[in-house]
């Protein structure tokens, strides 16, 4: 009897990390000690426009005083499923964090921490406050039976070496949206990602597609394209948008 065809799993784990790591708000910081043993504390979390995680930490917190003896960190992040913790999918990430120096990073890193995290207006300017990038090495994913895989970090990174014209445009692009067309950034979350209803904006673009945020809450939306200059990334706002009204009336 011949074998039966089994249908390949379809299932693309670094784009389940990557989604991951953009929707995340907090994350589960582990550094090393000074005596070896992992430490591990709550941060707040958002991305740069590369995907690589960004945190702001003070000086004065313990796990900075650990990285800043030894640079390796693991980070976790999860879907944090409400009263189904353990169904999530959920992914470790492993690598070396840096405090960024270049003021346009530092501008950069500013304007889309304090998008997603406005409490942190307050602080983030403080002298003992800093931005930090983590290059994250490799990830561990555990997404369901079966999902349970290793990805390499250059998997996760979305390459902005040839979008100079959409990170030029990006924060401009933000502010328009919102301002302007803040019916059709409701049509992506409801017809596009599958949200309930809420007051989503768009807290920042890439290459690759566009986080909304709704309270604490934030969500991805993917171009289903890469685009590198700013008539790209139009286009494609526009693209979803049609989308999301065909959906709507169907």
């Amino acid at each position: 009897m011949p074998a039966t065809p089994t249908t390949p799993d379809a299932f693309d784990a670094a784009r389940a990390v990557k989604r991951l790591i953009r929707e995340s708000q907090t994350g589960a910081l582990a550094t090393l000690d000074a005596d070896g043993a992992p430490y591990a504390s709550l941060v707040q979390l958002a991305t740069l426009p590369d995907g690589a995680p960004l945190l702001l930490l003070s000086q004065l917190a313990r796990h900075t005083v650990n990285l800043q003896r030894d640079s390796r960190v693991s980070l976790l992040v999860d879907e944090h499923r409400t009263g189904d913790e353990l169904q999530g999918a959920r992914a470790g990430l492993k690598g070396r964090i840096a405090a960024l120096t270049e003021p346009e990073a530092i501008a950069t890193a500013r304007r889309r921490f304090l998008a997603r995290h406005p409490d942190a207006a307050g602080f983030a300017d403080f002298s003992d406050f800093a931005f930090y990038r983590l290059e994250v090495e490799s990830a561990h994913l555990v997404a369901g039976f079966g999902r349970i895989k290793d990805v390499d970090g250059a998997a996760l990174a979305t390459r902005i070496d040839d979008a100079s014209g959409v990170l030029a445009a990006e924060e401009g692009a933000v502010a328009h949206m919102n301002a302007d067309h803040a019916d059709a950034i409701q049509l992506y979350a409801l017809h596009l990602i599958g949200t309930g209803p809420g007051h989503w904006k768009l807290v920042g673009l890439d290459p690759e597609g566009c986080d909304l945020m709704d309270g604490t809450q934030v969500r991805r939306l993917d171009f289903g394209r890469r685009v590198t200059n700013a008539q790209e990334m139009r286009a494609a706002l526009v693209e979803r948008a049609n989308a999301a009204r065909a959906s709507a009336v169907q």
